[in-house]
């Protein structure tokens, strides 16, 4: 037998005793809190209870405790356990999830900090619903319902649209997604859901704002809407698989059919009002450039007042696939359109609703898919790409502004070709009627 084996037996005994001891000795001493698991709001502070079971022998020496991540969830104060029993206030800082632990000994308790539903953001919602319903009945006045039949007996340009709303919009996304954020499934997953979803209304008026073809913009808008029920389904069970492969992503008809609803319904308002009250409709397409101008900047200021708290999320890669999404779809689609030899107005319409997305249903897609607070986080990227996606359209327009301002003479001529005379068809009454349409540039 080798005179080594005794000794390496005992050496095996020495560490069982030890390592029986150390389990001995931490089972003697423990942390339990109450609740063991907990959810608070943003900003919240809740009382927590906690507990030390002890031993004859046992001391309380060195027991503080901590938080993991103080900036998700920091204690009041530095508490430092002199009793059995004690409590501590929690404090939520920011969406995410961290542990409270004691310096000592064991014991854990999970805190996940997510945000509570304020009434801004109901307001936001309604306010914007509601006046985005109201221009989309003004876009049924100006809307010239003679060119829809011809445009879509050679869809030319609603072609075009579709095919960067739904080919390059989402692989778009993807590249940046997995380019940007190699390590982070969620945040390639929120850039994809932005990529895939259709139009946002937002790309009408904006094409009206800057003098593009409203009537291919709002045709190609409610093809996407359309087109989504079953274009989402298929990017989101093929290549958003890729990503996420969790679970069901589903598809959510009843949002995408809400928006539809909201856009269809408006539209008609606007067509009976243009065909029965014909002051009123031109009143209604008098003001529809001002009008869209006050509501972009008034979603645009809203919009980053409601979101301010996601600020704090934001760094060099979500800000880079924020602005490379949509700033490419705009040239990709405008270049698309160019090259198909498009007139400018509806390479000016196909680029803007090629690079303008639904972050609405983005946000809501998100919002379904994953759990609390990761389903908020991942809200970062729809919100950024929403924030960043005015930016050169607001260029385009402080450019067309101060042009006009310097060049008055310039400024006349586009007044006088944005005059365009319509023949309103009526089965009924048949006659021809002039309107307005701040379309043509």
């Amino acid at each position: 037998m080798c005179p080594i084996s005794g000794m390496v037996q005992f050496l095996i005994v020495v560490v069982a005793l030890l390592l029986f001891c150390h389990v001995a000795v931490v089972r003697t001493l423990e942390v339990v809190f109450e609740p063991k698991n907990i959810t608070l709001y943003m900003y919240n502070t809740i009382p927590v209870q906690y507990h030390v079971y002890l031993e004859p022998g046992d001391t309380l020496d060195d027991l503080k405790l901590y938080s993991e991540n103080p900036d998700v969830a920091k204690i009041e104060n530095t508490v430092v356990i002199k009793q059995p029993d004690g409590a501590f206030n929690l404090t939520g800082n920011f969406l995410g999830k961290t542990r409270v632990r004691c310096e000592g000994a064991p014991g854990a308790m999970d805190v996940t900090v997510i945000r509570e539903k304020r009434v801004i953001d109901t307001v936001f919602t309604s306010s914007v619903a509601t006046l985005v319903s109201i221009i989309y009945i003004n876009f049924g006045c100006a809307f010239n319902w003679g060119e829809l039949h011809k445009t879509l007996k050679r869809p030319i340009g609603p072609a075009i649209g579709f095919f960067g709303q739904f080919v390059v919009m989402p692989l778009l996304s993807f590249g940046l997604g997995k380019v940007l954020f190699p390590n982070s499934p969620e945040m390639q997953l929120g850039f994809f859901f932005t990529g895939v979803s259709p139009a946002g209304g937002a790309s009408n008026i904006w094409t009206v704002v800057l003098d593009g073809n409203m009537d291919l913009s709002i045709t190609m808008t409610t093809i996407s809407t359309f087109a989504a029920f079953g274009m989402m389904p298929l990017w989101l069970f093929t290549l958003g698989k890729v990503i996420f492969d969790q679970g069901d992503i589903k598809v959510p008809y009843s949002q995408i059919s809400t928006y539809a609803i909201a856009l269809v319904i408006p539209l008609a308002i606007g067509f009976l009002i243009s065909r029965y009250l014909k002051k009123v409709a031109k009143f209604l397409v008098k003001i529809l450039k001002g009008f869209s101008l006050v509501l972009l900047i008034f979603i645009v200021v809203f919009a980053i007042v409601t979101n301010l708290y996601l600020f704090e999320l934001f760094s060099w890669e979500i800000v880079v696939a924020g602005m490379g999404l949509p700033y490419l779809g705009y040239v990709l689609g405008y270049l698309i359109a160019r090259l198909l030899r498009q007139p400018t107005p509806d390479c000016l319409a196909i680029g803007i609703e090629t690079g303008i997305q639904n972050t609405g249903i983005a946000i809501f897609l998100l919002r379904f898919t994953l759990p609390q607070p990761q389903a908020d986080l991942t809200t970062v990227a729809p919100v950024c790409v929403a924030m960043m996606t005015p930016l050169p359209l607001l260029c385009m327009l402080l450019y067309k502004k101060i042009r006009a301002r310097f060049y008055p003479a310039h400024k006349k001529v586009n007044i006088n070709q944005g005059l365009q005379e319509l023949t309103v068809d009526s089965n009924a009454n048949p006659q021809k009627e002039d309107r307005l349409i701040p379309t043509i540039s």
